[in-house]
């Protein structure tokens, strides 16, 4: 059971709306700040040992002001529990959507690691190291249309990390959800010394996490079976479609080269943050916002097939090289950007959603 109901309001301030979501560490609702008649995200920690280490980490979070990290507002005590306030992001985090489209086109991934560096530039830069980046702390607005992406959870992140470290110390990381859900995004340092994460930790996080949006692969496999690969650091392969695909070969090509940098065993040979803001610069990388949702209506001929927008319009063709991975089936929808053409617009990337 939640520990709010809607219409709770917390500290004469904050209005409970709706229970958004639970994980390891935290309750999360949707509330109106009252005195400043605007929405935000209401976060408070589950249990005693989270809450001993929820100040600390607001006052830490509260620290970073970029576009790409989600902004903390304010931290509060009432009823001897602890809230931390931050933004409301109307939007979508990385884990759900990657439940719907298991493997992202080069452009999609290239998006998420740019605007991925540029938050963890402004984090590092105030010396915080989130320590537990993963799908589920990532943040996409705009539906599917991909208006921009936010870095979450920067507080309760650290209180993760300590909770992995405790796991360790006492041994029972093997029953540890935290720490299992972590372990696929863990650096090896980390893996081998949790109490003191440094900024390369992160950039190896997003070295994983960008693999596995670009091939739907973890690049180390997950569980504890992933723990001797990870230490090994030996480079994950790139997908023989992606080597010969000729709409996405250069452009994957060139992020798996970016990517392989994150995922060097040696810290000193990672880039930086801001050194990967760099390299992302360099990377010649096709629009995403405004993709939308279609669905397959057939393929009239051996090369090519029309979709349709679920939100209404003409369907609209796209030759099968625009498709990323397997052919969408007819009837099963698919995700992609529209360009003006004639006498039909034309699709492209084209990128399968997960057959129901």
């Amino acid at each position: 059971m939640p520990i709010h109901a809607p219409q709770d309001v917390i500290a004469g301030r904050y209005c409970i709306g709706d229970y958004l979501a639970a994980g390891g560490m935290q309750e999360v609702y949707s509330a109106t700040d009252i005195v400043l008649n605007r929405p935000v995200a209401l976060k408070t920690p589950f249990n005693t040992s989270g809450e001993k280490r929820f100040k600390r980490s607001a006052s830490l979070s509260a620290q970073i002001n970029h576009p790409n990290a989600a902004r903390t507002f304010d931290y509060l005590e009432d009823n001897q529990r602890q809230y931390l306030i931050e933004e409301f992001i109307d939007g979508r985090n990385l884990d759900a959507l990657l439940d719907e489209i298991p493997q992202f086109d080069p452009d999609a991934a290239a998006w998420v690691l740019h605007h991925l560096a540029r938050g963890l530039a402004a984090v590092h830069r105030h010396n915080i190291v989130h320590r537990d980046l993963k799908p589920g702390n990532i943040m996409v607005l705009g539906g599917w249309g991909f208006t921009g992406l936010k870095i979450t959870d920067f507080g309760v992140a650290q209180m993760a990390a300590q909770e992995i470290e405790e796991a360790a110390r006492l041994g029972t990381v093997t029953t540890s959800k935290t720490a299992i859900g972590a372990l696929p995004y863990m650096a090896p340092e980390v893996i081998e010394s949790p109490t003191s994460p440094e900024p390369p930790a992160d950039i190896w996080a997003v070295g994983a996490l960008g693999y596995q949006l670009l091939t739907g692969d973890l690049p180390f496999g997950q569980g504890f079976a992933a723990v001797p690969r990870i230490q090994a650091a030996a480079s994950p392969p790139m997908p023989q479609a992606l080597q010969v695909h000729p709409q996405f070969r250069h452009l994957g090509r060139e992020l798996y080269g970016v990517l392989l940098q994150c995922l060097q065993r040696d810290v000193s040979q990672r880039p930086d943050a801001l050194q990967l803001v760099e390299l992302c610069d360099r990377l010649c990388y096709g629009l995403v916002e405004g993709r939308r949702i279609g669905v397959v209506e057939g393929y009239p001929g051996r090369s090519f097939g029309f979709l349709r927008p679920k939100q209404g319009g003409d369907s609209i063709f796209f030759h099968t090289e625009s498709v990323v991975s397997r052919f969408p089936m007819v009837g099963q929808e698919a995700w992609f950007r529209s360009y003006a053409g004639q006498p039909r617009d034309r699709a492209h990337p084209v990128v399968p959603k997960r057959a129901q």
